[in-house]
C-alpha cells in the first residue's frame, strides 16, 4: 500500500512460506525471524512491516502523500495513533482473526464463548475509535497518515469472512472504513494484488 501510495518502483520476490523457504539459511540471514516481509533496499536489508512502511514514507517524502507529518504536533498525533494500532486494534483484531478464521481454515472446531468474548474486546476498542472519528477524518487528524494504512493489515480479511463489526459498530469509524477501502490505490490492491514495478 505504501508502495502504491508512493509510486515507488519495486521487484516482488515471491517466498513460499508452504515449502518453507523462509525458513532457510538464506532466508533467516536476511530476517532472523524467518517471516515475511522484509526489503533489500540496494543492500539495505530491513524486516518487520511497520519499520519498512515508516523508512519508505520518510526516504521518498516527496513523492504521493505525507504519510508521516513533519509538524511536531501532528506528528505525535501519528505516533499516537500508530502506537494505539499496536496496543490495542491489532491484539483485538488478531484474536477474533485466530479464533474465528485461523481454527475455521484449520477444520478446528470455533469456542464460540472465547469468540464472544474476543468480539467484545472488539467492539470496545471500536466504539473508542468512533468517539476520536467523530472529532476527526482520519486516525491521526484530518490528514491520512501511515497509521490509517496500518488498521488495513487485517481487519479485510474479518470482513470478507462475515465478521463486518467495523461497518457497523458506529457512523465514524463505517466512514472512516468506507473512505480507506475505496482509495484507488486500495481498490486496485484488492483487484489486482500486489504485482512488481520495475527498479
Amino acid at each position: 500500500m505504501v508502495l502504491a501510495e508512493k509510486q515507488i518502483p519495486f521487484e516482488l520476490v515471491p517466498v513460499s512460506m508452504e515449502a518453507g523457504e523462509h525458513k532457510t539459511p538464506e532466508y533467516i540471514a536476511k530476517h532472523p525471524f524467518g517471516q515475511v516481509p522484509y526489503i533489500d533496499d540496494n543492500g539495505f536489508i530491513l524486516y518487520e512491516s511497520r519499520a519498512i512502511c515508516r523508512y519508505l514514507a520518510e526516504k521518498y517524502p516527496d513523492r504521493g502523500p505525507i504519510l508521516i507529518p513533519t509538524n511536531l504536533e501532528k506528528k505525535a498525533r501519528f505516533e499516537q495513533a500508530a502506537s494505539v494500532e499496536f496496543a490495542n486494534w491489532h491484539p483485538d483484531v488478531m484474536k477474533v482473526l485466530v479464533e474465528k478464521v485461523g481454527k475455521t481454515m484449520r477444520g478446528e472446531a470455533v469456542d464460540e464463548e472465547v469468540l464472544s468474548k474476543y468480539m467484545e474486546d472488539l467492539t470496545e476498542t471500536l466504539k473508542v475509535y468512533d468517539l476520536i472519528l467523530g472529532q476527526q477524518r482520519y486516525v491521526s487528524g484530518d490528514e491520512f497518515t501511515l497509521a490509517d494504512i496500518f488498521h488495513l493489515m487485517f481487519m479485510p480479511l474479518l470482513v470478507a469472512n462475515g465478521i463486518d463489526v467495523v461497518k457497523t459498530v458506529g457512523p465514524n469509524v463505517a466512514r472512516w472504513w468506507e473512505e480507506l477501502t475505496t482509495r484507488p490505490t486500495w481498490v486496485k490492491l484488492q483487484a489486482e494484488g500486489v504485482q512488481s514495478t520495475g527498479i
